[in-house]
């Protein structure tokens, strides 16, 4: 696609393209979250089996998030001199078909390997798909469009997650993963059809000195390195939350089934339900304030959990969930923001942290679990954010110098 002369129209909410483009983007949300957690719940079958420590059982989601992080900068890069639409659809397919290969993985470390592999691929749609955001949505309804993308993303790995954990009581846990990839077959041809082609995409060519530049450029500006950091600590804390607590509750005192545990990832609902209405409310409150709600949000849904009535801690898991996405759908939407250009190079780089903080905390949590139990992932989680409200408090403070 070449550069107009004059921009094309934003997409308006009154727009049959409006829904088009929010209803293919859930789906790519659902994809990438379901093909990337839905081994999470498995965690406990992965020790069983292969008689492994929790931490080395959570390398099967870290290292697919280290390698997803990894990629980004790379996928925004191709996206801006490729296009979004080509890159999202294709990393579907080879993800849905990377869960199908699970049913022919016998050993752990053909396991991590494709796993690892799966990351690659998983990096061509989330930067991606919040690039086209905020390119095509008109400025007044882009904050409720991202909500929506990533409502997709929580109820992807909402269902990634339950339906594994469901399947397992019944089925081996690679049958499980493989009928992930199934449903994300289906739904990668939903997204070919749905998505509108991009109308104010300018192409760029791919050459590496300009696009390093551009990189580096995003990680000088001060405000979006609050907004990585922030994105690094709120998905660590959640992650750590998410990874271990299958292990508490199938553990005395509460002694859960499997099923019983997959019941927690119904609060992705109450996520999904937050990010939407709390994209709405940053379009029209600002979302200084709103970063910090979610923030509190998190450390008293993370406090709630070390209670032992179980109704509490599956309270304080949803509070957590909602002011997780609440947190990263406000973060997400600044970043476009403030980029200015290359806004898929800068969302990326955002998602880049995004998932260091999940493959980092991710394990390290299980080194806190073994040493010092469900305790000791609670106060890493509230340290993350601790050092995500500082991050928070110094973008003020920079913010309010531009003005």
């Amino acid at each position: 696609m070449t550069p107009a002369t004059s921009p094309s129209p934003h997409i308006h909410r009154s727009s049959p393209d409006y829904w088009r483009a929010n209803l293919a983007l859930f789906f790519a949300g659902f994809v990438t979250f379901s093909s990337l957690y839905c081994l999470q719940p498995l965690l406990p079958n992965l020790v069983a089996e292969f008689a492994i420590s929790p931490a080395r059982a959570s390398l099967s989601l870290s290292l697919t998030t280290l390698a997803l992080a990894a990629a980004l900068p790379v996928a925004g890069s191709l996206s801006d001199a490729l296009g979004r639409r080509r890159l999202i659809g294709t990393a579907m397919l080879l993800a849905s078909l990377m869960a199908l290969a699970c049913l022919w993985l016998p050993s752990l470390a053909g396991l991590l390997t494709l796993r690892l592999l799966q990351g690659l691929v998983l990096a061509g749609i989330p930067a991606i798909a919040m690039a086209y955001l905020s390119e095509e949505m008109a400025p007044a309804v882009v904050g409720g469009a991202m909500g929506l993308y990533i409502a997709g993303n929580a109820i992807g790995g909402m269902t990634g997650r339950i339906l594994t954990a469901w399947l397992a009581d019944w089925l081996p846990w690679r049958e499980a993963v493989a009928v992930i990839g199934l449903i994300g077959l289906l739904l990668t041809l939903a997204f070919w059809w749905l998505l509108p082609p991009s109308r104010r995409f300018c192409r760029r060519a791919l050459a590496i000195g300009p696009l390093s530049r551009s990189l580096l450029s995003h990680l000088r500006q001060l405000p979006l390195l609050c907004l990585f950091v922030l994105a690094f600590c709120c998905m660590g804390a959640f992650i750590c939350l998410y990874n271990y607590i299958s292990f508490r509750l199938l553990a005395p005192p509460f002694n859960l089934s499997q099923s019983q545990v997959a019941l927690i990832f119904v609060s992705y609902a109450f996520g999904a339900f937050g990010s939407r209405q709390i994209g709405r409310l940053g379009d029209r409150w600002g979302r200084a304030a709103l970063l910090y709600a979610a923030l509190l949000l998190m450390a008293l849904g993370a406090l709630a959990t070390l209670a032992r009535p179980l109704p509490l801690v599956a309270a304080g898991i949803i509070v957590l969930t909602i002011g997780f996405f609440g947190a990263h759908t406000t973060a997400s939407t600044w970043v476009g923001q403030l980029a200015g250009n290359a806004r898929a190079q800068a969302s990326a780089l955002y998602l880049l942290f995004y998932y260091l903080g999940s493959s980092i905390a991710g394990t390290l949590g299980g080194m806190f679990f073994a040493r010092w139990h469900w305790p000791g992932v609670i106060g890493l989680i509230l340290l993350q954010l601790m050092l995500a409200t500082g991050s928070c408090l110094l973008l003020g403070r920079l913010l309010r110098r531009c003005d």
